[in-house]
């Protein structure tokens, strides 16, 4: 998927989870380093597996001298889990938690200083452990979406309504008894011509050389159709407004999913954000979250950071801002 540096160590290592899953990680440490190092925990995007943009945030990250581990979530990639597949709101915030158990551990980390990163869908995820799990002194979701909202309300919450929940949750009952092991599929393919942008950008990514793997559900066969039905009913980021740690919402100026990051970081400060049917309190700690908008960039550049041709040729774009990434880590890993 790319290279890897010359900068930094590669090994594969696994770790349990408290729900005695086995994550597989591929966790990568800045060469010649030494003494404790702050760490970060890296997953996503959303059906994507960690040889993909999980391991490439990684990467960048050790080259800068952070221990960086990159884990393929609960029921996906090399990790364990049956049906395959397989989504959770709560063992998919555990996933992130667990990671945290294994950096901390690690003899060459400060266990005192770990922060994470989400990417797509689990840059909401990660906010979610955020909120749960006070060793999480810092934060990253990148081009994030949130899961649960998506899941109950539809894309724009075009169905956000009673009646189309009721409908889609009728059509998961179904499915339940006639085949609980049927595939979604992953990403459209072939593309129609009359796709909409951003689903031609998952497609140039998840589908082309540029971004493929045998591995990943967004590459083939996606999730079990009732793989996500609990996201529907719950919702990730009910307490982000109490996170505490410091948090960088990062999207680009011409993703689809922008309203996400820009709902989730109003919400974060000001406990009020549309989209958002509560209203709590204002953040405790406003001046430590950030959001960053990247101009120009789409949904999938900041997956790799983007190239100005298709199936990831051409020039690079060089859209992900690694070493304001790496000072914002910095700053709050301290």
């Amino acid at each position: 998927m790319f290279p890897l540096s010359d900068k930094v160590n590669h090994r594969k290592v696994t770790f349990e989870t408290q729900y005695g899953l086995t994550l597989a990680a591929d966790l990568y440490e800045p060469k010649d380093a030494q003494g404790k190092l702050a760490a970060i925990a890296v997953s996503g995007p959303f059906g994507a597996c960690k040889e993909q943009s999980s391991g490439l945030y990684a990467m960048r990250m050790a080259e800068r001298g952070f221990v960086a581990l990159a884990f393929d979530p609960s029921y996906t990639g090399e990790s364990s889990g049956e049906p395959r597949r397989t989504a959770s709101p709560d063992i998919n915030t555990e996933d992130f938690m667990a990671a945290v158990d294994f950096l901390s551990r690690q003899e060459n980390v400060d266990s005192a200083k770990i922060g994470i990163i989400g990417i797509c869908g689990w840059g909401g995820i990660a906010l979610n452990a955020a909120a749960a799990d006070t060793r999480i002194k810092a934060t990253v979701a990148s081009t994030m979406y949130d899961m649960t909202r998506i899941s109950g309300n539809g894309y724009f919450d075009s169905e956000d309504k009673e009646e189309s929940r009721h409908a889609a949750r009728e059509a998961m009952a179904k499915q339940r008894l006639a085949d609980p092991m049927a595939m979604a599929g992953g990403v459209v393919n072939p593309l129609p011509a009359d796709a909409p942008q951003f689903v031609k950008d998952y497609y140039d990514y998840y589908i082309t050389a540029r971004g493929y793997h045998k591995r990943s559900g967004n590459s083939n066969d996606g999730w079990r159709t009732i793989g996500t039905q609990a996201f529907a009913n719950a919702r990730f980021l009910y307490y982000i407004n109490e996170i505490r740690s410091a948090v960088l919402v990062m999207h680009g100026e011409k993703a689809h999913s922008r309203y996400f990051g820009e709902a989730a970081y109003k919400y974060m400060v000001e406990g009020k954000a549309e989209g958002y049917n509560v209203v709590g309190k204002p953040n405790p700690n406003p001046e430590n979250k950030e959001l960053l908008i990247i101009p120009g960039a789409t949904h999938c550049d900041l997956y790799d950071g983007g190239y100005t041709e298709l199936v990831g040729k051409g020039e690079p774009k060089n859209l992900i801002p690694w070493d304001k990434l790496a000072d914002f880590f910095n700053k709050n890993l301290k």
